[in-house]
């Protein structure tokens, strides 16, 4: 399991507060850093984790995150999340709640974006797919500014698999598509739903539609007709946690 060096202070913290055996080195800079990463090292202190000075000539290159990541300030090591088991991922799901299933993401970035506003609506787990997708890499970690430590997720090798236990678990699987006839606006929320994200330029495949239960839409009101999926995701997911008039 390789390492993960993590540059944005808020993802840091929060391997600190969710598992600080995990995070092995904190390095800092020897200029003292933002407010964000003196944070990270009075937390790092607290947990006993070694913290080290960083000079800028001792920085590793750049790494495009969010616009808050914060690059350059200081940058920590940290250990991989583990997945977990569907059954776990799936478990008490009764009601209403949200998971997501990501059907071959492969733009770091995006899966990042996604991660975090599954963390902010409170999200219950994603389902991602091992082959042809992006790996949780550092960028995704920075990207996501915590919200990889908030949201479980599972890693299969076959999504259709994972779509057929969602379903035998009580979810109801809903795809997303351009070409869907219902908007999300008309989806009941009153169900545990599996929203489904399809790839950046080939959106779901075939058989992932005809695993879902429904598929939905995001309905333009302007000239651009499309979005990138994680601010698809964005809309997507504020729509079916909002709760009921």
């Amino acid at each position: 399991m390789s390492l993960l060096h993590l540059r944005n202070p808020h993802s840091v913290l929060a391997a600190i507060n969710t598992r600080p055996r995990d995070v092995l080195a904190v390095r800092a800079s020897s200029q003292g850093g933002d407010t964000a990463w003196r944070e990270v090292i009075s937390a790092a202190a607290a947990q006993g984790i070694r913290v080290e000075s960083q000079s800028a000539k001792n920085r590793g290159p750049k790494r495009k995150t969010d616009g808050d990541g914060r690059q350059g300030s200081g940058e920590g090591d940290v250990k991989p999340r583990e997945d977990v088991m569907l059954d776990e991922l799936f478990a008490d799901a009764t009601g209403s709640g949200l998971w997501l299933a990501f059907d071959h993401l492969q733009d770091p970035h995006n899966v990042g974006a996604v991660f975090r506003t599954a963390a902010f609506f409170g999200v219950r787990g994603i389902v991602m797919t091992k082959d042809r997708s992006a790996p949780l890499s550092a960028t995704v970690y920075d990207t996501a500014s915590g919200g990889v430590e908030s949201v479980p997720f599972s890693i299969q090798t076959n999504l259709s698999r994972a779509l057929k236990a969602a379903k035998d678990a009580g979810l109801w699987v809903l795809g997303t598509s351009e070409h869907a006839e219902t908007d999300i606006a008309d989806i009941p929320r009153d169900r545990p739903w599996l929203l489904v994200l399809g790839n950046e330029q080939k959106g779901l495949r075939h058989l992932t539609t005809k695993n879902c239960d429904e598929t939905c839409r995001l309905a333009p009101l302007g000239d651009v007709t499309s979005l990138n999926v994680s601010v698809a995701a964005g809309i997507l997911i504020a729509t079916l946690t909002a709760k009921p008039e």
